[in-house]
C-alpha cells in the first residue's frame, strides 16, 4: 500500500479491526519512510454480471436502474425506503447467486416483479402493466385477479364480467 503523503511503497499495518457493519476491515497503517499514519478499508468487491437486453445489447448492471423501477412503481405508496433497499439487496443476491457473467434483463425484471408483488399490490400492478406491456383492459383484470387469488389457487374457467 502506497503512503498517501510521501508515496513510498513500504507501509506496515499497526492495527486491524472489523468495521461496525461487519462488511469491511479497517486497518491503521504507518509509513516506514515518513512515519505518518493513515487508515485504509478493505471490502469485498463483487462483480455484477452484464445485463443482456432483449435487443441483444449488453450493459453494465446498474443498481440505480433497479431503484428507479421500484420507486416509480411505489410512487405515493406507503412502503418505507428501508424495505425498498432490502428488496434491491435480495434482487442483487439472487443475481450473484446465478453465478453467471451475463444475465438477461427479463430475469432481472422477473426478480423485481416478485419483490413488488410481496411489497404492495398497487405497485405490482403498475410495474406489471409496463413490464408485461399490457395492451387490453383484460390484461389488467388478469393481473388484479392474480393478486386477489390466494397462492396456489387455480384459475376459474368462467370469464370475469
Amino acid at each position: 500500500m502506497k503512503c498517501p503523503y510521501c508515496k513510498a511503497g513500504d507501509t506496515s499495518v499497526i492495527d486491524s479491526r472489523l468495521s461496525d457493519d461487519g462488511d469491511s476491515v479497517r486497518r491503521r497503517r504507518e509509513c516506514q519512510a515518513c512515519d505518518k499514519r493513515f487508515t485504509t478499508y478493505e471490502r469485498v468487491e463483487l462483480s455484477m454480471p452484464l445485463v443482456v437486453k432483449s435487443n441483444g445489447y449488453r450493459i453494465s448492471y446498474d443498481r440505480n436502474k433497479i431503484r428507479t423501477g421500484f420507486m416509480r412503481a411505489l410512487h405515493k405508496r406507503p412502503v418505507p425506503a428501508g424495505q425498498v433497499e432490502e428488496a434491491i439487496n435480495r434482487v442483487e443476491q439472487r443475481i450473484l447467486a446465478l453465478g453467471e457473467r451475463e444475465v438477461k434483463s427479463r430475469v432481472v425484471g422477473e426478480m423485481v416483479i416478485r419483490e413488488l408483488k410481496k411489497m404492495d399490490d398497487v405497485a405490482y400492478i403498475r410495474f406489471a402493466s409496463v413490464y408485461e406491456d399490457f395492451q387490453r383492459i383484460d390484461d389488467f383484470r388478469e393481473a388484479i385477479l392474480s393478486v386477489k387469488r390466494p397462492a396456489g389457487a387455480k384459475r376459474s374457467r368462467k370469464p370475469v364480467k
